[in-house]
């Protein structure tokens, strides 16, 4: 009942994995902060919003992917240092049958789980663990805060030279934007 390299293998593969979904996260948020710029060019501002939601969404994705890619590499140096000082247990080496199915999904809520499995193995092992926050709980949220979005769209507007035509909150006015439009011309 080892927990072979094939295992060890796979953990970092995972993590690897999980990076590159984080930079491809990054790459559609660049896109949708593009497709802001061209929607507030055409006054559209409706979509402008729908893409400003999209970008923030997909930069809370690249974090959450970019911290579990950390949480599993950690573990893979557990595990790995488990597996050298020959202390891996019959418990352990059931978390590890069901981990190839679960790293493959790249489900971020079940890989997850299976890292809390193995941080509690690595406790009553009394390897030092350190627990890492919950990395679901505040950012896989579905609503996007609406004042980081005018934020965006803002700061989308301001590099495109552009007045941002918004129903801003009382006290605030679109100056920013109307400073640099005339400034230009």
């Amino acid at each position: 009942l080892t927990c072979g390299a094939e295992h060890l293998f796979n953990l970092k593969f995972a993590a690897k994995e999980l990076n590159r979904n984080s930079k491809k996260c990054d790459k559609e948020e660049k896109a949708e902060k593009a497709k802001i710029k061209k929607a507030i060019q055409k006054g559209n501002m409706e979509v402008a919003r729908i893409h400003a939601e999209n970008a923030i969404r997909q930069k809370n994705q690249a974090i959450n992917f970019l911290r579990m890619s950390a949480r599993v590499d950690a573990v893979a140096a557990r595990v790995q240092t488990a597996v050298t000082m020959g202390k891996v247990t019959k418990s352990m080496a059931g978390v590890v049958k069901s981990m190839d199915a679960t790293l493959k999904s790249m489900n971020l809520e079940k890989i997850s789980a299976l890292m809390d499995k193995f941080e509690h193995q690595f406790e009553t092992l009394d390897v030092q663990t350190q627990q890492m926050e919950d990395t679901m709980s505040n950012t896989t949220t579905l609503t996007t805060p609406q004042n980081q979005v005018d934020m965006l769209l803002q700061e989308m507007a301001d590099e495109a030279g552009l007045d941002l035509n918004m129903e801003l909150p009382q006290g605030q006015t679109g100056s920013v934007g109307t400073s640099v439009a005339s400034a230009e011309q």
